[in-house]
């Protein structure tokens, strides 16, 4: 288990994929010192990813979603928790520092997306933007692939959701704004704690606690609807927050809000633990107890209706606080309805318009 920390990077771990039948392991023999936190600290490399198509299908009952688009696959924001970096293993790379560390960008989203819309058989649903990796992660800064895509679905009047916790978010208000005055868009800015010592640790190169509220507000203020998302809720490390983050929040001017439970599936689960014993091993045990009797005993319960908000005593109380705490705001736990019937496959770049 390896327990010290890479600056600015959510784990130091980088064990190999689950599916490869070889797994190398680097030793300490002792005859070398240990390198400075510069030297270990690998940097981030961008590589390009040709997809074939953009839209991906989601079958699961307790996801509010039908069909997502991901623009990267891998996410710099480095979050020890994340539930997506298992899929790193599918690329033969590991979920640890693999996944913050090779992004995989898909620089022809937008025209993917653009001819998926145009297909005659094509019936518009909401969209999620970024369920599985931030969409406004670092590099969209340079590469712009999640703005392109929002160009496209604004162009076709076409409904989405995007789930963030970048102030990225800000430099598309232009597009959100004008989405939004035609009922087409939603926010969903994850906030997770209000502690910034504890925001870094967690989620090393991602969104300030302060700065995230103040997007939530540039957002609310040109008329985009934004709900936060406390998630993960972590016991005895950021549980104690979730009144004080809805209240910011909604001072902020968000309207709906959902909680999401720890969950660690796959690799997540030693890389989580390992996060626990290098930043807080006074916590560790009692963490993971706490999160083993919401599961059934396991690190994770998979079945779906138990995965996102977990079972026992812990949950009811924890769902119980979130319920009042909400209902005190004035705070909507549903989140708003977006409208379908707008759709057009107006006529864009080199197509030619129809006379009729």
């Amino acid at each position: 288990m390896n327990t010290k920390g890479i600056k600015g990077r959510g784990t130091a771990s980088n064990s190999a994929s689950r599916f490869l039948v070889y797994h190398n392991e680097a030793v300490d023999d002792g005859w070398y010192s240990e390198p400075d936190d510069e030297a270990r600290a690998p940097a981030t490399e961008i590589f390009t990813e040709n997809s074939k198509s953009i839209l991906t299908r989601n079958q699961s009952p307790d996801i509010p979603f039908n069909v997502s688009i991901n623009p990267y696959k891998g996410c710099e924001h480095g979050c020890a928790y994340c539930y997506a970096r298992p899929t790193h293993a599918y690329l033969d790379l590991s979920p640890g520092l693999d996944f913050e560390t090779r992004i995989y960008a898909k620089p022809n989203a937008a025209a993917l997306l653009r001819k998926a819309l145009d297909q005659p058989g094509y019936r518009p649903e909401v969209i999620a933007l970024g369920a599985n990796t931030d969409p406004y992660q670092p590099v969209e800064r340079k590469l712009t692939i999640t703005r392109q895509i929002l160009e496209v679905l604004q162009q076709y009047r076409h409904p989405v959701t995007i789930v963030t916790k970048s102030a990225l978010i800000e430099r598309d208000i232009d597009i959100l704004g004008d989405m939004a005055q035609r009922n087409l868009v939603q926010v969903a800015v994850s906030v997770t704690s209000l502690n910034s010592e504890l925001s870094r640790r967690m989620e090393p190169r991602a969104t300030a606690p302060h700065r995230r509220l103040q997007a939530i507000r540039q957002l609310t203020e040109h008329g985009i609807p934004v709900s936060v998302l406390f998630a993960p809720v972590i016991p005895m490390l950021n549980d104690n927050e979730v009144e004080s983050v809805l209240a910011a929040s909604h001072d902020a001017g968000m309207r709906t809000a959902g909680y999401v439970m720890l969950r660690l599936p796959h690799e997540v689960k030693q890389l989580f633990q390992e996060w626990l014993q290098t930043h807080y091993p006074l916590k560790a045990k009692r963490i993971m107890n706490i999160v083993r009797d919401m599961r059934g005993g396991r690190d994770y319960d998979a079945r779906f209706g138990a995965r996102q908000t977990g079972r026992g005593v812990y949950a009811e109380l924890f769902a119980q606080r979130f319920r009042l705490a909400c209902n005190r705001l004035g705070v909507d736990r549903t989140t708003i309805e977006l409208d379908t019937g707008q759709f057009t496959r107006a006529a864009g770049p080199g197509q030619q318009l129809t006379m009729f």
